[in-house]
């Protein structure tokens, strides 16, 4: 791996010189629109998934402790840890449509937990994938035993995901760590590998193993005993929606993460509007961390039936409370009367 000298980039905001109309208006509406997009990402996302992953968090511990254990429970409880982490590490984007002023070795701890988050709701997504899928059909002896033992496969994706994102810091960039610098949690000024790397490991392979289950679901012929596709589908609606607005929010993400390793690779720094659409892709990838802890409490049925069970009482409640002001009216209006 030969070392290389990142001085040379920056930001098109930060650099070009303004010197025609057309540019001022050019960075005035980028940073308008990267302002707005992040106003509403805090007002309305960050609050949405924060209470929405405590509530999973309570639900599905408060099951466990109840010894209503499920493998697909710990699992789903591993990936909301890693979303509620992506959500608490989106904070750097408040100050947009400027960026946060660190260290190089402080901005490549931050791009250390980022990756670690983003890497951990993929492959430990892929692990619920594949214990769904096992419950569809005859599972090999090996991979059923390893699938009832989800603590262990935790820990090898917990393990694994470490290795990629020390790998990722690396490739952060290994000198200047004392320099200041503008901070993306992916670092601008991270060779053209680091780029490479996460899109391979963070969607390239994530993505295969998506479509191989998928195809093994769709294509092969379930044993007799087996319930339909469609009925399979139902009773967990909520991995198979999580998977569809994954794989399309990160799609667009590492596509701008793959084009900005061209700019580098051809020494160039790119345009306001290349620099504006890799800001709208981070912020994509953080909506949709918020947006999955809402589809599972939404409908993966244990957390559905809890949230099904406070309406119910709340409703209770009200109905009760109304019955108890109406006496009191109408002894008030036949006292009046009298």
């Amino acid at each position: 791996m030969t070392s290389h000298n990142m001085t040379w980039i920056s930001y098109p905001s930060k650099s070009q010189p303004l010197t025609s109309p057309e540019e001022i208006e050019a960075i005035i509406a980028s940073q308008n629109i990267i302002s707005r997009l992040m106003h509403c990402y805090i007002a309305f996302f960050v609050p949405t998934g924060l209470i929405v992953g405590i509530c999973i968090l309570i639900i599905i511990i408060r099951n466990h402790l109840q010894n209503k254990r499920a493998s697909l429970d710990l699992l789903l409880l591993h990936f909301t840890i890693s979303n509620i982490i992506m959500i608490f590490l989106s904070f750097t984007v408040i100050t947009r449509p400027d960026y946060l002023t660190a260290t190089h070795l402080a901005c490549s701890v931050l791009s250390f937990f980022f990756n670690f988050g983003y890497f951990n709701s993929q492959y430990v997504f892929i692990l619920t994938l594949v214990t769904l899928l096992l419950e569809r059909f005859p599972p090999w002896s090996a991979l059923c035993k390893a699938t009832q033992r989800p603590i262990l496969c935790v820990g090898l994706v917990l393990a694994y995901t470490f290795c990629l994102s020390l790998m990722e810091a690396v490739l952060v960039g290994t000198d200047n760590y004392q320099l200041e610098a503008d901070c993306q949690l992916d670092p601008l000024f991270a060779w053209p590998e680091y780029e490479i790397v996460k899109f391979t490991f963070g969607f390239g392979i994530p993505s295969l193993l998506q479509i191989l289950c998928f195809t093994v679901l769709w294509a092969k012929e379930a044993p007799a005993g087996a319930p339909a596709l469609q009925q399979h589908m139902r009773t967990y609606p909520a991995v198979y929606a999580i998977s569809v607005t994954m794989f399309i929010s990160h799609l667009f993400y590492n596509v701008m993460i793959l084009f900005r390793t061209t700019l580098k690779l051809q020494r160039s720094i790119g345009t306001t509007k290349n620099e504006l659409m890799m800001n709208i892709a981070e912020i994509v990838v953080f909506c949709e961390s918020c947006a999955s802890l809402v589809v599972i409490l939404c409908f993966y049925k244990p957390c559905k039936d809890e949230v099904l069970k406070v309406i119910q009482k709340c409703r209770r409640k009200t109905r009760a409370n109304n019955h108890l002001e109406i006496p009191e009216t109408a002894t008030t209006h036949q006292s009046g009367s009298q």
